[in-house]
């Protein structure tokens, strides 16, 4: 019944995938079952006005196919809106970079420890939370940016815990404290916390006792100070400017002055660390 190859369609239907949503991408796919001639199938599309009038003539002669056609190929259609969704948020999140660069942002950094080359071009500013599974993910990524940008890249971390969440102000608490403390050994306090969070909501006391213990740190000095106004300040300090720049929600990142809302995949994450050091004619 069907003379078009999957592998064909995929290839037909592909190169539209920007413009359609994930249903008007499906009755394209359909189109490519009844075109007339098997041949016409193999040869690309003259334009779009030509794709748009195929599925309108699918429909209108054969409605009842619909449903089956979805069914035997939801792998192939799944894909190819899944391609088209990320083709649009790229395309997205660059034209929001290019308004980005024109507004400068100014953070306060000033006595922040710095994971990276302290006088790297640029400069991640993540606004994290460490009950957060995505903010978790993407710590990860950045951990992987470092190495690949060596040099060229350096991080500071500012605490935004979740309101009404008793561990999540906690976590952000003794992670501040712990900077203030060491800076240097406040990065590994800052992993183990985020790679135990699990633990130290359970378990307080036990996750404190152990970390302190493995780092370095006097306990009793470290729970006076993350209960200390300076951390206070500072936490209320980074939630105002959060405020200030318009972030909602973790995890957020400002990149230079590139902004990167929620958790994005690696290579876009480079492209961004790419953009900026392209602004700062260092690519």
């Amino acid at each position: 019944m069907f003379h078009t190859p999957i592998r064909r369609i995929c290839a037909f239907v592909r190169p539209f995938s920007a413009f359609f949503s994930g249903a008007v991408l499906a009755l394209a796919l359909l189109c490519l079952f009844f075109f007339p001639a098997g041949a016409r199938c193999a040869q690309p599309a003259q334009n779009l006005n030509e794709l748009k009038e195929a599925v309108r003539q699918v429909l209108k002669e054969q409605p009842e196919l619909v449903l089956d056609i979805l069914k035997e190929n939801s792998e192939t259609v799944l894909e190819i809106a899944q391609q088209g969704n990320i083709l649009r948020k790229r395309k997205a999140m660059l034209a929001q970079w290019r308004q980005d660069a024109k507004q400068p942002k100014s953070l306060e950094l000033k006595g922040r420890a710095f994971r990276g080359s302290i006088n790297a071009p640029v400069t991640i500013v993540s606004f994290s939370d460490f009950t957060c599974p995505y903010c978790l993910q993407m710590e990860q990524t950045i951990v992987q940016l470092l190495k690949k940008y060596e040099g060229r890249l350096r991080v500071a971390f500012k605490a935004l815990p979740k309101e009404n969440d008793s561990y999540s102000l906690a976590a952000a608490q003794y992670a501040t404290a712990a900077f203030m403390l060491d800076p240097a050994k406040g990065w590994e306090f800052f992993d183990a916390l985020f790679n135990g969070i699990g633990l130290f909501e359970r378990d307080t006391e036990g996750f404190l006792k152990d970390a302190a213990g493995r780092l370095g740190y006097d306990l009793k000095k470290l729970k006076a100070e993350a209960g200390s106004p300076a951390v206070q300040q500072q936490l209320e300090a980074d939630r105002r400017e959060a405020d200030r720049l318009g972030i909602s929600g973790t995890p957020y990142f400002v990149v230079n002055d590139l902004m990167i809302r929620g958790a994005i995949p690696k290579d876009l994450f480079e492209e961004a660390v790419d953009t900026a050091l392209k602004l700062k004619g260092k690519k």
